[in-house]
């Protein structure tokens, strides 16, 4: 039995009800951007950081991958917990922690204090998110989730793309104490919002926790993000990398046996036999290969090809928030008119087509033809990313929400390190093949190149799905009226 069902949209709502299908995703929203945001605004302060805490900034680093390590490793779990102890009680704890953390953070005195509250808030932001999504998923009537999904799609973009100038503006103006410390207010707002709309829910079942699944996908999926991570810096002996890739590949074909086996998977690949599920997160995920691979490419191609300040090519990057915001007014009608299929599939080659006209930049480009193809290529990307989420849900019964939410989460977090991962074999590529050690800008055009083509190559995947998938989240029904 559902702890948490849905509201039925054959019955009346209550004010109350109709007010907490409005805010549910506008808090998700608020938690999935502090972690989003988390994430990335770290890296333009660790100069800055490593003087204050007398430390390096190579030695630094460990901040950001202890934080992505953590999160890693927790996330396959974060489904067994929202079903263990129910979702609103988890999602609650994990943004107090993750708000108590950011404290923590700000308070280091030397690099071991800072890694260590690191770690704890990667472990609530594993929780923070999935289970956030699963309240709303479970609340919001599936004739809602458009909408929602609009909604929810914005922070996913906006983190990486807001997080390099805020955080260059915050250590330039202020100090870096405040990159961790504006997650406070979000985190009270987020808190008092969570205990005024969202209704407890008592779960009916407790199942027990799969130690051994646990253990396997953790290794899997930390081995894998901090090897993809590691390829994207530069940061580890071919040889070392090469090992802890391996690691997770086998721990993964590990758990895919295991799971055949295990009464109550942690991670419960039969969902993959949802082919709207299946087609979403596999086919989504080669389009997630531009959100963390376009930031970082962008950052390079301004920072070192066109020798622009760290600040001033975060200005440049983050006109693409612009685009995902127009498109959070237009998503709902657009996929209601054309349908989730020939949305999803022709979108795909225009996301990807502006990802690789990315190539075509130079130093002499006028900024205001750059910022119209980032703005325009934001638009496009934060669409799929509507239609490329709602979807994966579309077909999953309400009880199988929480495994769904930390599958996809599990899956997300893989194609973002995986496209970072992605875009600097490339440029690694490029100069071996002019037998060059340094940069230069045909390695970074190469870059964009090979991205776009990535994510357009989700075509294929979306072509599988069924002409009405979808159809029956966008068929205009309105939330009838009160007595």
């Amino acid at each position: 039995m559902d702890p948490s069902p849905r509201f039925s949209p054959t019955q009346p709502l209550s004010d109350r009800e109709r007010t907490a299908i409005r805010m549910i995703p506008f808090i998700v929203g608020c938690a999935l951007f502090m972690q989003m945001l988390d994430s990335t605004v770290v890296a333009t302060a660790l100069p800055v950081m490593a003087t204050s805490l007398h430390s390096t900034p190579v030695q630094m680093n460990v901040a950001i991958t202890s934080y992505l390590l953590a999160t890693a490793v927790f996330v396959p779990i974060s489904g067994w917990a929202a079903d263990r102890f129910g979702a609103k009680r988890v999602f609650m704890a994990a943004i107090l922690l993750f708000t108590l953390s950011s404290i923590g953070c700000a308070m280091s005195h030397n690099l071991a204090q800072l890694v260590v509250a690191r770690i704890v808030q990667g472990m609530a932001g594993a929780m923070m998110v999935p289970v956030g999504r699963v309240i709303m998923l479970r609340k919001v009537p599936k004739t809602e989730l458009l909408k929602a999904m609009a909604f929810l799609s914005l922070p996913a973009l906006l983190g990486p793309v807001i997080g390099p100038p805020l955080g260059g503006f915050l250590v330039t103006y202020a100090s870096w104490h405040w990159i961790f410390l504006i997650n406070i207010p979000v985190g009270i707002l987020g808190i008092a919002l969570i205990l005024h709309y969202v209704q407890d829910d008592y779960p009916d079942s407790r199942p027990k926790l799969d130690w051994l699944g646990f253990l396997l996908s953790s290794i899997c999926l930390a081995a894998l993000v901090s090897g993809f991570e590691a390829i994207g810096h530069s940061s580890m002996p071919m040889v070392n990398l090469l090992l802890l890739v391996g690691t997770g590949l086998v721990c993964g074909l590990l758990y895919c046996w295991h799971a055949k086996h295990a009464e109550y998977p942690i991670i419960d690949l039969n969902l993959l036999r949802t082919p709207t599920f299946a087609i979403s997160v596999l086919g989504g995920n080669l389009c997630r290969f531009a959100v963390g691979a376009t930031p970082f490419l962008l950052a390079i191609l301004l920072q070192v090809g066109f020798g622009l300040s760290p600040f001033s090519a975060g200005m440049i990057t983050f006109t693409s928030a612009v685009g995902a915001m127009i498109m959070k007014f237009v998503a709902t009608p657009i996929i209601q008119r054309f349908g989730f299929k020939r949305i999803l599939m022709f979108d795909a080659l225009i996301a990807g087509a502006f990802v690789a006209l990315c190539s075509l930049f130079r130093p002499e480009t006028p900024i205001w033809i750059m910022i119209a193809i980032l703005v325009v290529g934001g638009f496009f990307r934060s669409l799929l990313f509507t239609a490329v989420n709602t979807l994966t849900y579309a077909d999953i019964s309400s009880e199988k929400m929480s495994r769904a939410s930390s599958f996809a989460a599990m899956a997300q977090q893989l194609g973002i390190s995986l496209g970072v991962g992605c875009a600097a074999v490339t440029l690694n590529l490029s100069m071996g093949w002019r037998g060059a050690t340094h940069l230069d800008l045909i390695d970074i055009i190469w870059g964009f190149v090979v991205i776009g083509v990535l994510t357009a190559l989700s075509f294929f995947s979306f072509r599988r799905l069924a002409p009405n998938a979808g159809d029956h989240l966008h068929q205009n029904k309105k939330l009838p009226r009160t007595s």
